[in-house]
């Protein structure tokens, strides 16, 4: 057994010592979460069959059946293709002669999940391909920039960081792609301008075809494929295809740019015009993603209107990472395609409250564990007075469980309705709110989604370690099983993370059984149930997230264990005496409404029974 199994198995020890003979009261976290379907992956590579899960040309191309031809035709005599590098800090893209295309596109910061180059556009996975028609000799015909041999300009031995690639007619009429890298940025300038070819290209629409299939780059195959879609800008809403199938959209209305994401990186063509005029997005899932080397097929067509005949597109590319702050500081909108929850309290709890919290811990440690740790302590220090508030009300109604136990016997065998009624009225005299342990846990519910959402999206954890976690955006496989269990659900590991937070979680619920009266008395049991459920769900997920439920279980255990010293139970019961010999309060708008829905009930019933 190596140190960090032992660490592991000290805190799941030290959890069942300590936390195990407290008797505390707290409400029950009745936090429901969306189910993910997250399955391991086999990390080692196979070879992809090109034949077998090559992207079918006939169902996304306009044109088809394209020929030899006599316009270009001096363009094919050279068969050797030439590559030609653009480089800065961040990135080093790397172009081909045939087809002017992009060949690679590597990411010098970044490594895959496998410590390999991080290439974002490989050649045999990828294309980027002008097709149109011509005129010539009376003979119309039909070209795809990909099938031919580009000349490149002699000021690229001037300027490495500027490409232009000539697909030549003859010295006076060409069709041109440009290529131009910032210094220390992520966007590549792409141009295509079309020189003295008006006379052989009819005016008529071109397109432009963009495709790939997305590699795998991090360790969770499901994981990336849940996190890898086509996003899309018109005007300033951002919108994105079906990731959970195949999707198909066709936009006419101009789209501003689009984004090929994927969990932790994105390629955003972009617009430096009035946008792209009509497109067609196309995305497509691997059906045999775990046999295979990439993630989905993703298609892009955007249609080149010849309006103006000479600059035929001028656009952009981003090649780089999902960085909430870096693709926020474009101002236009990149963001939103990082899956940070849906638009409400969620999303902005993540935006505004836990990245730039995150973000300035950041700035004094590179140890991400240490930072999950005090980001845990800040947060739950924050809501210690809802904390409070809420086990208060939770110990108010402990003491009032013994008067609730006898109501509720003698009331057994009568009208559901007037029991309930019995039970609020005591509730009333005693001056105690049944929901008040309950309301203070709700207003904690958007953090634990909204942690839910950015640890699996948050790039500054991919690929960190922390003690027995070798990546703490992925799964932390502790035990390797022989055989799967429910792939689908819980996978062939065991996360020892995960088997922390779901111990704590137990334990947690029983510290607040003692506090269940009623029908929730009777439901104990699906309060157990679902920390076990959760082991399931959670296995596959980000370390760092169950790390972080793991620390949060613990603070407000603990919490509870200090609240226990400072609240006297025999004072809180000679408070609620007191109340009710006091006159009663007038009734709240709640009980009002509850009483008038139990004597339309009850009328009910009354008529029921005369039929």
């Amino acid at each position: 057994m190596d140190k960090n199994s032992l660490i592991g198995f000290v805190l799941i020890a030290f959890i069942l010592i300590f936390f195990l003979p407290t008797n505390e009261v707290s409400d029950k976290k009745n936090t429901k979460i969306k189910k993910n379907n997250v399955s391991s992956t086999n990390n080692n590579s196979s070879k992809l069959n090109d034949e077998k899960n090559n992207f079918k040309e006939d169902s996304i191309s306009l044109i088809n059946n394209y020929s030899s031809d006599q316009l270009f035709s001096g363009s094919n005599l050279e068969n050797v293709a030439k590559n030609y590098t653009l480089e800065n800090d961040k990135i080093k893209v790397v172009v081909s002669s045939k087809g002017g295309q992009l060949k690679s596109v590597i990411m010098k910061d970044f490594k895959t999940y496998q410590s390999k180059e991080l290439d974002l556009f490989i050649e045999k996975y990828s294309k980027l391909n002008l097709l149109f028609q011509s005129k010539y000799n009376s003979k119309k015909e039909n070209h795809q920039t990909a099938d031919y041999f580009f000349e490149v300009s002699e000021e690229y031995e001037k300027n490495k960081n500027q490409l232009k690639l000539k697909l030549k007619k003859d010295n006076e009429s060409y069709i041109e792609f440009c290529y131009k890298l910032t210094k220390n940025s992520y966007l590549v300038d792409f141009d295509i301008n079309s020189v003295g070819m008006n006379q052989y290209i009819p005016n008529q629409n071109m397109f432009l075809e963009w495709k790939t299939k997305t590699p795998v780059t991090e360790k969770s195959k499901r994981m990336q494929d849940q996190s890898t879609n086509i996003h899309y800008q018109i005007e300033d809403d951002v919108d994105d295809l079906d990731w959970d199938d195949n999707d198909e959209i066709k936009n006419d209305e101009p789209v501003n740019w689009i984004a090929f994401k994927q969990q932790f990186f994105s390629t955003i063509l972009i617009s430096k015009g009035a946008g792209f005029q009509q497109t067609k997005l196309i995305s497509k899932k691997n059906k045999d993603l775990d046999n295979t080397n990439y993630i989905k097929d993703l298609y892009a067509r955007i249609t080149i209107t010849k309006k103006n005949k000479k600059n035929l597109l001028k656009s952009q590319f981003y090649f780089g990472p999902n960085n909430y702050s870096l693709l926020k500081d474009y101002d236009k909108g990149y963001e939103e395609i990082m899956d940070l929850g849906y638009v409400g309290i969620d999303s902005w709890v993540n935006k505004h409250i836990i990245i730039p919290l995150f973000s300035f811990l950041s700035k004094f440690s590179n140890n991400y564990g240490l930072i999950i740790l005090l980001l845990t302590i800040i947060i739950k220090l924050s809501l210690a007075p809802l904390t409070y508030k809420s086990y208060l009300s939770q110990a108010k109604m402990k003491v009032l469980k013994p008067e609730i136990d006898k109501l509720n016997a003698k009331n057994k065998g009568q009208d559901p309705m007037k029991a309930q009624q019995a039970t609020m009225n005591l509730y009333r005299r005693a001056g105690v709110n049944p929901l008040g342990g309950c309301l203070p846990m709700l207003l904690q519910f958007p953090i634990l989604i909204a942690m839910f959402r950015f640890f699996p999206s948050s790039i500054e954890i991919r690929q960190k370690s922390f003690l027995w976690a070798d990546d703490l955006s992925s799964f932390d496989n502790w035990i390797d099983l022989p055989v799967g269990i429910m792939p689908d659900f819980f996978g062939d590991h065991i996360s020892l993370f995960t088997l922390l937070m779901t111990v704590s979680t137990l334990l947690y619920t029983r510290m607040n059984a003692s506090m269940s009266t009623g029908q929730m008395a009777q439901m104990k049991w699906i309060m157990y149930l679902m920390p076990i459920i959760f082991l399931g769900i959670f296995n596959n997920y980000a370390a760092g997230l169950t790390y972080y439920y793991f620390l949060a279980n613990m603070f407000t255990m603990t919490q509870q264990f200090v609240m226990k010293r400072f609240v006297n139970e025999d004072v809180i019961y000679a408070q609620l005496e007191a109340n009710k010999k006091k006159p009663p309060k007038p009734k709240s708008r709640f009980q009002k409404k509850l009483e008038e829905m139990q004597k339309q009930q009850e009328k009910k019933m009354r008529n029921r029974k005369r039929r």
